[in-house]
């Protein structure tokens, strides 16, 4: 018999635990041509500010460690022409839809969001507050309780249920992830990238960005542990290293209700179909009958 795989991220119920994750999937429908978008938990997409925002020059992304060093710089067509644009496309394929946010401004934030408010198809909003802070001398709203707090609350103009994606570059996530849930977030997405660099001898070159895939995953695992255990109520997405049914069932035991599939995907744009494919196998072999059984087993 097939695992019943369905779940729930704080309101948002979906029909089984795998996404994309933000950053790593485009804004719209570029990998559907790789597999059905509706098989999948929810799509999320790449991360809008208010208005359209240019990312940073080449190179943008190198392999490193394992993993993928990245400095895209949050490109993307701001959210007003995405929901024009693009939103239509994505729910016509009968996608769940994530909207990724991010501004520069707790007002920026308050704006992006308020863009999405009443668009049909999108499930959630999550505030990416691993963004730096103008107002706070460059530093990620993600760094500070109040600052996070203040993001995600402006987020609430959206009139979505949110989730606050938050960094681990911090001393003391739980914190941060309370304050986050305090100002209105029914759920943690656990976690952005690291900071990191990868350096090319050759061309003495040097490319300073967020660090992902394999090498991050322990780490967002011991964040989804230790915030599933202080906040046990809580919606929570794990992200990191997801490239197997295996990556995901250990965020799951961590406490993750569902996971996404970022790094994966660049080296295999079917990552998330397999990741699903694998995780439903995993399950049936070892007689798991629904996905939430597993979900917080590794805390006793």
């Amino acid at each position: 018999m097939a695992p019943d795989l369905r779940t729930a991220v704080g309101s948002v119920l979906l029909a089984n635990p795998v996404m994309t994750a933000s950053g790593t999937a485009g804004v719209g429908t570029e990998l559907a041509d790789y597999g059905d978008l509706a098989e999948l938990g929810a799509v999320v997409v790449k991360s809008l500010g208010p208005a359209p925002w240019p990312g940073n020059p080449p190179p943008r992304v190198v392999a490193a460690g394992g993993g993928m060093v990245n400095r895209v710089g949050l490109q993307g067509p701001g959210v007003s022409a995405w929901r024009d644009e693009e939103l239509p496309r994505l729910v016509a394929t009968g996608a769940r839809v994530v909207a990724s946010v991010w501004g520069r401004t707790v007002e920026e934030f308050g704006a992006a969001a308020g863009h999405l408010a009443g668009a049909d198809g999108v499930v959630a909003v999550e505030v990416n507050v691993s963004c730096p802070n103008v107002e706070d001398r460059s530093r990620m709203f993600a760094h500070s309780p109040t600052a996070t707090a203040e993001a995600v609350e402006a987020a609430g103009s959206a009139g979505l249920p949110r989730w606050a994606k938050l960094s681990p570059n911090v001393g003391d996530l739980v914190e941060i992830a309370g304050a986050a849930l305090g100002a209105g977030a029914e759920a943690l997405t656990l976690t952005n990238t690291l900071l990191g660099m990868s350096l090319e001898p050759a061309e003495r070159h040097a490319v300073a960005g967020g660090l992902s895939g394999p090498p991050l995953h322990p780490v967002a695992l011991r964040a989804v542990f230790d915030c599933r255990a202080a906040f046990p109520e809580a919606g929570i997405v794990g992200v990191g290293g997801v490239d197997n049914g295996a990556t995901a069932v250990e965020f799951l035991m961590a406490g993750a209700d569902a996971v996404q599939v970022g790094t994966a995907t660049f080296f295999d744009p079917r990552a998330a179909w397999n990741v699903l494919a694998d995780l439903a196998r995993w399950c049936r072999r070892r007689g798991v009958a629904q996905v939430r059984e597993l979900v917080a087993s590794a805390h006793g």
